[in-house]
């Protein structure tokens, strides 16, 4: 319950208390500013991890976004596009919607893009492809139909959908660090992957991995604000110190090197910003190349993920700054859906995928945040940081990826709100979970528990219990599913 303010009170209060209704919730200034200040060094790190995941995915031919050499793409302006566009819209956040949630490019999501997006079109398609998303989401938000597509996903599906992308982008971390490998010869092996190489950890690149890993678990166990930032920082650094010493170089070159990026010092920390991706999209090269059918579910798996994580990431907020309404509603939620909207075409158009709401600002709650006051401070650091962008050519992804793994945890813990004891929705949740990561997909695990949610639907004559919209959404993904004996019958 707020606390209850005089109109005397009110009157004698400063216009930015009373604009951002700093007293009528209990808060300070000075707790704004720090909780703004807490929030960014908490989900700072997607500056660093963003450009890692989007960095080094080829597109369908062959190119890297924002016009990257050979070896990977324009890091540093993707680092910038990444901080300018978080920055901007976390402080429409604050104005607009005068509430202490932070925004910056969605982690799953661009995973999403990087690995099962981008390989099917170029890189320009897949982001006008978030753009659509994007806007799609505002016009349900506007016209009120976010309500419906809110209650046709099963509330446990929903939680489904975001553990195996827990697990997909954990998965995708230990990967990178080279703590699991593919198989060279994998066609004639039993198993796809193996523990490092030929089944044992080596190499000085997989033990700056580990170390990392062992210092973002402690930290976060002992509840360091801003353990992700501090474990990137301080693995990178011993990275640098590691291929000083024994110069290692890429693994392209030595097996036993960096497997993307290597640790080294650049000649400039602070330099110009260069925002090579701002408006590298295209709106309907998406439709030609990979077909309406793959655009459209590929539309709807964004989304969905980005939709709904939005609902459930400001009711927590809300409820943790006890700012929720008698309904459970945070106030003025359609302002907070229509930036958040924004904000994912907004990433689209700048290049470096969807943003939405990040949890995160939970850590700037618990510093005392509870306007939009702390939000305008959190996108003005992300706007500073826009300056030192290079900085992200020396980190290594072994000193980053460790932040996926715990990711990855951080939504795994939700599988307990799946009733594992009702088939019905235990058998889907179980094939969405479990074929993300399995089949290095997003859309095919999402897709897999829709179509077994309605299957068991039917099996059990219980057509009334599935939404209309999910029968449609089902047979979009049995399209996608066989479009290659449906493209080669019809051809």
């Amino acid at each position: 319950m707020l606390p209850r303010v005089s109109t005397q009170a009110t009157k004698d209060r400063s216009g930015l208390d009373r604009y951002f209704k700093i007293t009528e919730r209990g808060s300070t200034v000075e707790r704004e500013v720090r909780g703004g200040i807490v929030t960014f060094f908490t989900m700072s790190y997607i500056i660093v991890l963003n450009p890692l995941i989007l960095g080094f995915a080829p597109d369908q031919d062959g190119s890297f976004l924002g016009g990257g050499s050979g070896d990977g793409s324009n890091l540093a302006a993707i680092a910038a596009g990444t901080a300018l566009v978080a920055g901007v819209m976390t402080i429409l956040m604050g104005v607009v919607a005068n509430y202490p949630l932070a925004l910056a490019t969605g982690l799953g999501l661009n995973a999403f893009v990087a690995f099962s997006v981008a390989n099917q079109m170029t890189w320009a398609d897949a982001m006008g492809l978030v753009v659509i998303e994007g806007l799609v989401i505002l016009v349900l938000v506007l016209t009120g139909f976010r309500e419906a597509v809110f209650h046709a996903v099963p509330a446990q599906l929903k939680i489904a959908i975001s553990v195996g992308i827990g697990l997909f982008i954990a998965l995708i971390g230990f990967v990178d660090a080279g703590f699991v490998r593919r198989i060279p010869d994998a066609a004639h092996s039993t198993v796809p992957v193996q523990l490092g190489q030929n089944g044992q950890l080596s190499g000085w690149p997989v033990l700056v991995f580990a170390i990392g890993l062992v210092l973002v678990v402690s930290l976060w166990v002992l509840k360091v604000r801003g353990a992700i930032l501090i474990s990137i920082i301080a693995t990178t650094v011993l990275a640098i110190i590691v291929e000083a010493i024994a110069d290692l170089g890429p693994s392209s070159e030595n097996p036993k090197g960096w497997s993307l990026n290597v640790p080294s010092w650049p000649d400039d920390i602070i330099a110009t910003p260069h925002f090579d991706t701002l408006g590298e999209f295209s709106l309907l090269g998406s439709w030609e190349n990979a077909g309406v059918v793959t655009a459209l579910l590929l539309i709807f798996t964004l989304m969905l993920a980005d939709f709904f994580d939005t609902m459930g990431t400001m009711t927590a907020i809300g409820a943790e700054a006890g700012l929720l309404q008698e309904d459970g509603t945070p106030p003025a939620t359609r302002r907070i859906l229509v930036v958040d909207s924004l904000a994912a075409a907004a990433g689209g158009a700048a290049g470096v995928s969807s943003n939405t709401s990040y949890i995160e600002s939970a850590s700037g709650v618990g510093e005392g945040a509870r306007t939009g006051l702390a939000s305008i401070v959190t996108g003005v650091l992300f706007l500073a940081a826009i300056f030192v962008a290079p900085v992200v050519e020396i980190i290594p992804s072994e000193a980053a990826v460790p932040a996926l793994v715990l990711v990855g945890f951080l939504m795994m813990q939700q599988v307990k709100g799946i009733d594992w004891d009702d088939l019905e929705i235990a058998i889907p949740a179980f094939l969405t979970i479990v074929l993300m990561p399995f089949t290095y997909s997003i859309s095919v695990g999402i897709g897999a528990g829709f179509l077994a949610f309605v299957l068991i639907k039917v099996i059990r004559g219980r057509f009334a219990a599935v939404h209309p919209l999910l029968w449609v959404v089902a047979a979009l993904f049995a399209v996608y599913f066989a479009i290659n004996p449906i493209t080669n019958w019809l051809t």
